[in-house]
């Protein structure tokens, strides 16, 4: 199953945080150092909802924007 919203295609994003110790130089430090950097995965709120399409009713994946935006038609 896939992590995108079939209406905006927005997906998974690669982000981070960046950790930093130390006593920076306009403090009268010798600067910050960076200790830890960790990548993580910043995922859409996907919900599946049913959706009328013309005459049929499908079941598709959308991101809580475009439900929130009335991009869709709930069956």
């Amino acid at each position: 199953m896939s992590k995108v919203c079939e209406i905006c295609g927005k997906t998974k994003v690669v982000g981070g945080t960046v950790v930093r110790r130390g006593l920076a130089k306009k403090k009268g430090g010798i600067g910050m150092h960076v200790v830890k950097n960790n990548t993580r995965i910043f995922s859409p709120n996907l919900q599946t909802v049913r959706v009328k399409d013309g005459k049929s009713v499908k079941t598709i994946k959308v991101c809580t924007r475009c439900i929130k935006s009335d991009k869709i038609t709930k069956a």
